[in-house]
């Protein structure tokens, strides 16, 4: 079927099993019942705490490219400024735009008000900040003139290596610490709600693929510095 949203389907097809569910037994997609018949299980709804770890997962990927644009910077190897742009762009409209928000407008305040890692929020708000102004400077020197610029040039390496090391513990804090105290005392049909405001607000920014699209960028990206190949990782020992 072709023109509809894959999220209101989605909602659309979890509603009918909700409605179905005290007489009708749905069988895994593609399976049969006792009759013959076709059916087709509901998508499982992804939960707002999946969904952002899912997104630290984008942003994990985007520090490696920077630290394969770092190491050809300072070893003079050719790094082309659009695949670094792309990926501070990325930054800029997944990360800080859409994802932080996310968290600043509804994970940050339900915290707060519950009294819960108050002072950790705090931190994670401020490096959010100084995030953006990172994120700015990378941008502002990722061209051709700025990357053959010996001062701009350390100023972009010093940005991505500053973002990385403030990254790495930021969001490996939230994934073990924040975002599970924040389901904790999430009741359970708000924090259903809130998944669905979630994806329907990936679609508006970023179209029918949301997310799916986001990675295809970062993994184009990799491509391109040569490091979509997960092996390159594997240590020689």
């Amino acid at each position: 079927m072709t023109g509809v949203d894959p999220a209101f389907e989605r909602r659309r097809l979890l509603r009918l099993s909700a409605a179905t569910a005290g007489g009708v037994v749905l069988a895994s997609a593609g399976g049969r019942t006792a009759a013959g018949d076709v059916t087709v299980a509901p998508a499982e709804e992804v939960p707002p705490t999946e969904d952002l770890m899912r997104e630290h997962g984008v942003l994990k990927r985007v520090l490696l490219i920077y630290e394969e644009a770092e190491r050809r910077l300072r070893h003079g190897k050719d790094l082309p400024p659009e695949a670094l742009r792309a990926s501070a762009d990325i930054i800029r409209t997944f990360i800080e735009q859409y994802h932080e928000k996310l968290e600043e407008n509804y994970v940050f305040p339900r915290l707060r008000k519950a009294g819960k890692l108050v002072d950790t929020v705090a931190v994670l708000k401020t490096q959010h900040e100084k995030g953006r102004i990172l994120t700015s400077r990378i941008l502002a020197g990722a061209t051709a003139q700025g990357l053959a610029d010996e001062r701009t040039r350390k100023r972009v390496v010093h940005a991505m290596r500053s973002f990385d090391r403030m990254y790495a513990p930021h969001e490996a804090r939230e994934d073990t610490v924040v975002f599970p105290t924040f389901r904790d005392i999430m009741p359970a049909r708000e924090f259903a709600e809130m998944g669905e405001r979630f994806e329907d607000e990936e679609h508006r920014r970023f179209g029918t693929a949301g997310f799916t699209g986001i990675v295809d960028r970062v993994a184009g990206i990799e491509r391109e510095l040569d490091v979509y190949q997960l092996s390159k990782f594997t240590p020689h020992v």
